[in-house]
């Protein structure tokens, strides 16, 4: 063996180990900047100390130009490894154009019920391509000062819920309830599809509506436009004009009693409200009914398809999966709940306060999101404005589920 031989198979070999000691950077794609913090200093920490020769970058986009964003880069070839994933459309359209690999296969999957899978799965539910990290709950956040003040007991049944009302409104010390309609979305989303579940019975209605056998103009469904029309009186003097931002300004300022709510304001109502908090799920018909929550599934995270790092990101996912992520993501955001099977802790009384709900009541997702708002006109906006009209008095109840049928049928063959 000459020695320029020898030299060149020891540099070889040299270079060769050098290669194999560096670390595999995985950077991740996502649209939730103000989370930069929490995956800096406590998530990515956390996995890099249990997995020696995996980087990880946490690499946001804002909100807004996010989808935008995430297309160009895949379309040059330059996204990240990890794509963080809007529920239903936007990441089913992904997976079609073959961004997003199929993770049906990783062993974490087995964490997860078929509802938090939903978001990001075929709609045959036969690929599932994105790992579920979490959901908002739906319900309604109460001053407890108020109802300590007032003698109120928390509701349950909708007879309780209409009396508490009554009697806030008689003392008149505050305004009832605190939603406005110059949104519209709100009224949809924090009303139609907040007590909405415990007529139509979650998913099975839900699903019965996709496959046709249930129609939008049929008891369970009219029902909770019929209720939604009774909180006029309660909203306070001017709730048409008043914006989403006027209405989280009127309860933690202590002005309303109750705001119904999505469990996303937990964190920001804990910062500027200065009362106690409580929260009570979407009251029943009955006492001893089942009842239903709107647990609606919204952040999950896949995998670029054409990741040069393929393997390392599995692993990373693999732990996404896992009750040890859970916990940690949950806690650090109090409010986006963990959708793993094992339960977590909340160490956030509000934030645990709703996820007991999980333990009492049936889980199901927003009616419109899945499947329903393909077309035009699109069933989820199209639902935000019969929710606001009916609640202003200006659309009966059983002409918004009507024209909400109507809409519906004119483009959706099961429905037709």
């Amino acid at each position: 063996m000459t020695k320029t031989f020898r030299f060149a198979l020891l540099a070889s070999t040299l270079l060769g180990g050098a290669a194999s000691a560096q670390d595999v950077t995985l950077t991740i794609e996502s649209w939730r900047n103000d989370d930069l913090t929490i995956w800096q200093d406590t998530i990515i920490p956390a996995f890099e100390a249990a997995n020696p020769g995996i980087k990880v970058v946490f690499a946001p986009t804002a909100p807004a130009e996010y989808n935008a964003a995430l297309n160009s880069k895949l379309a040059a070839g330059s996204a990240g490894d990890l794509i963080t994933c809007r529920p239903f459309d936007a990441s089913l359209e992904l997976y079609n154009q073959g961004h997003l690999a199929d993770l049906t296969g990783l062993a974490a999957m087995a964490n997860f019920s078929p509802v938090a899978k939903s978001a990001w799965q075929t709609d045959d539910g036969a690929a599932t391509f994105c790992v579920p990290m979490a959901s908002v709950i739906h319900g309604f956040i109460y001053n407890k000062d108020a109802f300590d003040a007032l003698g109120i007991a928390v509701p349950t049944t909708r007879d309780e819920f209409f009396a508490a009302l009554d009697k806030i409104k008689a003392d008149g010390t505050y305004i009832p309830m605190a939603m406005g309609t110059n949104d519209q979305w709100e009224a949809a989303t924090m009303g139609y599809n907040n007590i909405g579940p415990n007529y139509w019975k979650g998913e099975e209605g839900r699903l019965a509506l996709i496959k046709g056998e249930q129609k939008l103009t049929d008891a369970p469904w009219v029902a909770p436009f019929e209720e939604l029309a009774r909180w006029k009186d309660y909203l306070g003097d001017g709730f048409e004009a008043q914006t989403y931002p006027d209405s989280q300004n009127l309860f933690t300022l202590g002005r309303a009693a109750i705001y119904p709510a999505g469990s996303w304001e937990i964190a920001g109502f804990n910062a500027q409200a200065g009362f106690a908090m409580g929260a009570f799920p979407p009251p029943v018909a009955a006492a001893g009914d089942t009842c239903y929550i709107s647990d609606h599934t919204d952040i999950a995270i896949g995998m670029n398809a054409k990741s040069p790092n393929a393997e390392a990101a599995k692993t990373f996912l693999e732990w996404v999966g896992s009750a040890e992520f859970a916990a940690m993501y949950a806690n650090a955001l109090p409010g986006f709940f963990s959708l793993n099977s094992t339960p977590v802790e909340m160490q956030d009384p509000l934030a645990q306060e709703f996820v007991s709900w999980r333990g009492k009541c049936q889980s199901t997702i927003r009616s419109t999101y899945q499947i329903l708002s393909r077309g035009t006109p699109n069933l989820e906006n199209e639902t935000w404005n019969a929710s606001a009209n009916v609640i202003r008095g200006s659309e009966a109840p059983a002409d918004a589920a009507k024209r909400l049928q109507d809409g519906l049928a004119s483009w959706y063959e099961p429905q037709k």
